[in-house]
This record gives C-alpha cells, structure tokens and sequence, in this order.
C-alpha cells in the first residue's frame, strides 16, 4: 500500500514537471516569435524625411531702361510686389554665377529670375563676361569651352528652377541648352524661357505674355499701314482672329486681350578696310547695286541673315573714310503683339505660370 502511494506521488510530480517545462518552451517561443517581430519591425525606417527648404525666389534685373524705356523698372515693381529678393548691377553671366557663389548658403537656391531685354532678331543683351561679348549660343558656347566662366558650385539642386524673363528665348533650343551647360552643378538645375514676349506692368494684369507678329520695312520708306497690314495678313494666313490694320493703329492694349503694336529699328554696320588691298573701292549706283555687292560678300550676308530679316527690308547707305568702305543698314520692325487669354470663361489674361509647359520652354 505503502508502494503504491509512493508511486502515485512520483507520477503526479513527473507529471507536474513535465507540464512546467513545457509551458516554458512554448513561453520562450512566444518570446522568442516576439522578438523576431520586433526586430522585423524596427527594420523598417519611419523616419519622416523634412521638405527641403530653398531661399525664397530672388530676381537679377541686368539692364537699365533708356529714354523713354520702362521694361527693367515695370519688372522690377512687379518682383517688389511679390517680395522677391532683387539683384541690381549684374549685366553679365559671369557676375550671376560669381554673386550666387559668393551669397550660398546651406538653403538652395528655388526660383532664380533673370530679366533681360532682347528680341529675337537682336538676341540677348546680357553679356558672357564683364564687358565680354553678348550672350548667343556660339558666344557663350566659347566662354564655356575657354574657361571663361566661373563653376557654378552647390547652391543649386536638381529641383532649382533659372528663369529668363527674355523675349522669345525660348524658341532657341540651341541657347537654351548652352545655358544648362554654362550652369553646370553636380545636380543640374532646370532651365526654363517662354517662346512668347514678357509684358510687366499692363494695362489690366501686372505680367502676361503675347504672341508676337512681325513685319519689316527700309527706315524711312514705310509703305503705309494698310499695306503693311495686307502684307502681315499673308504672312500669318493662319491667324483669323486679329484685325491687322486695326492692330497696327493701337499702341497698347485699350482692353483685354487686344492686339497692338510696338515698333523699333535694327540698324547693322560693316566696315572694309581696302588700305592694304589690290582691289578698287567700289561704288554703287542705288540700292540694288549695294544690296548685290553684300550678298557677293559671304563674311557680311552671313551677319545680315542671323537678324533672320530679309536685305531688301533695309534701307541701305555707304561712304568711304579714307580708305575704309562703311555700309550702314537699317530696318523698321512693326511688332504686333497678342496677349494670351484664358479661351474660356471671363476674360482674363493667361497667368505666366512656370510649370506650364505651353507657356515656357524646359531644360
């Protein structure tokens, strides 16, 4: 009995034991499971990354307003009213990259504006370098390869946006693409221009942007507003919504969305210098004659085509200084402009946004 006892009691204790020791195992395994998880789990960074922050945008106005001109102060007021930092003095793409080195900071650089009057029959008035040639596509591509310019170092990112308040500059693909090469960086900033005119300071809206349509004639020798207005007629047959003759009349936008006309001259000079020359000064008999001998001359029709301007626009004069021929030429451009409106809705001007890609061209 005694035995029997004893055995029972063992049993019992064996099996306690036993329960114990597996309720531990599965313990440790749920610790064990639980760990793995939370391993697993801190695996994964949450780390919510801060926005990059950028300086607010700043503005280089780099020209002076002439006379009677108003371009470089309307652009001025209209960056002062959005409190855009402005840059005066900087009239070369050498001082712009030399003062965005020099003001860096650990911020990068958003919105850069750069303001330049031009047309595209005259390019670009901003110059490479200080008192360098003006910026074309083969000027500045020079300065690039020369070692002209100075780097441009890491102020800027690849969501840095350089906009050139430049009529038309963004219909030359070619310059466009030097300008991204001239600001080179180890991240490439974006280089954006509208193919359309930048109009400050308008009648109705402070900025917006027009379409424009040209027409030429000799200085001096206007053949009248009605047959010019026939002549812009034919060559812009695809346009059906501007009265030309009556566009020519306005010289602004007398309410929104109507098209004017500004107007300017181009002059050219070349000079030949015959000291040293076995060929005899020539002279000419009128403009048919002079117009000939130019385009006899590959070194000057090769200038007069980059104004993309036909010769006989020009009115043609020559005199000689000593033993150096010194042919002048000057063109009137008749400019009508379009403002772009919203085609729907009320009439409004079409906000220059940056972003949009039919307003502004992107490098």
């Amino acid at each position: 009995m005694n035995t029997l006892l004893k055995n029972s009691v063992v049993a019992a204790t064996l099996i306690l034991a036993s329960s114990t020791l597996m309720n531990c195992d599965k313990k440790q395994a749920v610790q064990k499971e639980s760990e793995i998880a939370i391993t697993t789990k801190n695996d994964i960074d949450f780390t919510i990354l801060d926005k990059i922050e950028t300086r607010k945008p700043l503005v280089f106005i780099t020209g002076y307003d002439k006379g009677n001109e108003t371009f470089y102060n309307n652009a001025r007021s209209v960056f002062q009213e959005k409190q855009f930092e402005i840059v005066e003095d900087q009239y070369s793409l050498e001082e712009i990259i030399n003062w965005l080195n020099t003001n860096a900071t650990d911020k990068a650089y958003g919105e850069i504006h750069i303001v330049n009057k031009s047309d595209p029959h005259r390019g670009m008035s901003l110059e490479t370098t200080i008192k360098g040639e003006t910026v074309s596509t083969e000027s500045l591509r020079r300065s690039i390869t020369k070692g002209t310019l100075p780097f441009l170092n890491e102020s800027v990112n690849a969501d840095s946006k350089i906009i050139f308040h430049a009529n038309g500059l963004g219909e030359n693909t070619a310059l466009m693409k030097t300008f991204k090469d001239a600001f080179c960086s180890d991240e490439l900033p974006n280089v954006i221009a509208s193919p359309y005119h930048s109009i400050f300071d308008g009648e109705f809206t402070k900025h917006y942007l027009a379409k424009p349509y040209y027409v030429y004639y000799p200085t001096a020798h206007s053949p009248g507003k009605v047959d010019l207005s026939k002549e812009i007629a034919k060559k812009y047959t695809e346009e059906k919504d501007i009265d030309w003759l009556e566009a020519l009349n306005n010289t602004e936008e007398r309410f929104v969305g109507e098209a004017y006309t500004k107007q300017f001259t181009i002059p050219i000079q070349f000079s030949l210098d015959y000291h040293n020359s076995d060929d005899e000064v020539p002279t000419f008999d009128g403009q048919d004659e002079l117009m000939d001998f130019i385009e006899q001359q590959e070194s000057l029709i090769s200038q007069v085509k980059k104004l993309n301007i036909p010769i006989e626009k020009y009115r043609w004069t020559y005199n000689l200084k000593n033993s150096t021929l010194v042919i002048k030429g000057k063109t009137s451009v008749v400019c009508v402009l379009k403002p772009l409106i919203r085609p729907y809705g009320e009439l409004q001007h079409i906000q220059p946004d940056t972003n949009n890609k039919r307003l502004y061209a992107m490098k």
